[in-house]
């Protein structure tokens, strides 16, 4: 592979299984428009100009290969018919029903993810795609993040906070749902023009060999419809404890779709006599604590970074979620910067 391809051509390449000549980079980089634009987060969130105007402005900056256009966890929930009260920018909001259930039911007043399409902020999403996607001699990708049915039905029946959440645990009607509004998503950002489909998990149960079966045949629809449009799948996993306990039972399987891990999780796992990952396409995940303004995790970390691409050869590189809005732009250059992008 020549490495003058440019990162859409990388993509597709992937999805032929051809391993691109360097990672794509790929940080999440999103929220952090606000403080670009100088706009509270709520209102940032809500206006595809304000966005797309701050994703231009801090493409220059990051040389990165693909821009986040729309990455909330918690956009769905508020599709689906739930108000979000935001008590500040760098905490989650809070989820309010208009029919509050018991926990580990759903809420009496779901929409149905064809009305959730067009629900919330998910037209400004698909909006925001659309102006990245039409911009002229674009050769980055264009990126968006869907929530994993998993999380999701947690998040629905306010399981997300059960430290020995199994996948049983989750009602069928929760996960059939979450994973039908996931896949509803994701059609709806690649009609846009979306390259990438990141299909966030941050909420991993441990699996029996049965409930991993289970997880796979909810992922794949989203999975199907991402590689139809001729987009690239990617599938990311946090946090590193629920990665490494159910190690075992995913790298069981082949999967149709890039699978990024959080790099504790990696350079844990290099050490064992189970480093390979047979067919699968890996990706690589840094973990948000590298960008806090004291710098911790810096140290020592990009030699042992270079040491994992050079072996684990991931795809890509990523952030395990949107890089936090009050983060500062000097740091995250600076730490981004010093991130190894060649095998």
């Amino acid at each position: 592979m020549e490495r003058s391809q440019t990162p859409r051509q990388m993509a597709k390449a992937l999805l032929e299984g051809i391993l691109p000549p360097r990672p794509l980079f790929l940080p999440i980089v999103f929220s952090l428009g606000a403080k670009v634009e100088n706009v509270p987060l709520g209102a940032f969130l809500s206006n595809p100009t304000k966005i797309a105007s701050s994703l231009r402005q801090m493409r220059s900056h990051l040389r990165s290969d693909g821009v986040a256009c729309y990455f909330d966890p918690y956009l769905e929930v508020e599709a689906l018919g739930a108000t979000l009260e935001r008590v500040s920018d760098d905490h989650p909001p809070i989820i309010h029903w208009p029919l509050a259930a018991q926990i580990g039911e759903l809420p009496g007043c779901v929409r149905s993810p064809e009305e959730a399409v067009s629900g919330g902020r998910v037209p400004v999403a698909a909006e925001v795609i659309r102006r990245m996607n039409a911009l002229s001699n674009r050769d980055f990708l264009v990126m968006a993040g869907v929530t994993g049915p998993l999380t999701l039905a947690a998040r629905l029946t306010q399981m997300e906070r059960n430290k020995t959440l199994r996948s049983e645990d989750l009602s069928d009607a929760a996960q059939e749902l979450a994973a039908y509004v996931v896949t509803q998503m994701a059609s709806n950002f690649l009609e846009a023009g979306a390259d990438l489909i990141m299909i966030q998990e941050e909420i991993v149960p441990a699996f029996s060999p049965e409930s991993c079966e289970a997880w796979v045949n909810l992922l794949a629809p989203a999975i199907n419809v991402v590689r139809f449009y001729e987009a690239l799948p990617v599938l990311q996993l946090t946090p590193s404890s629920a990665v490494l306990e159910n190690w075992e039972v995913i790298f069981q399987r082949e999967w149709d779709c890039v699978v990024s891990l959080p790099v504790e999780a990696m350079a844990s796992q290099r050490r064992t006599e189970t480093l390979r990952t047979p067919g699968v396409t890996l990706g690589l995940v840094l973990l948000l604590e590298l960008f806090r303004p004291d710098g911790s995790g810096i140290e020592g970390l990009h030699q042992d970074l270079q040491s994992i691409i050079s072996e684990w050869r991931p795809a890509i590189i990523t952030t395990a979620g949107d890089v936090p809005v009050t983060t500062d732009m000097k740091h995250l250059i600076k730490v981004l910067e010093g991130i190894p992008r060649a095998v």
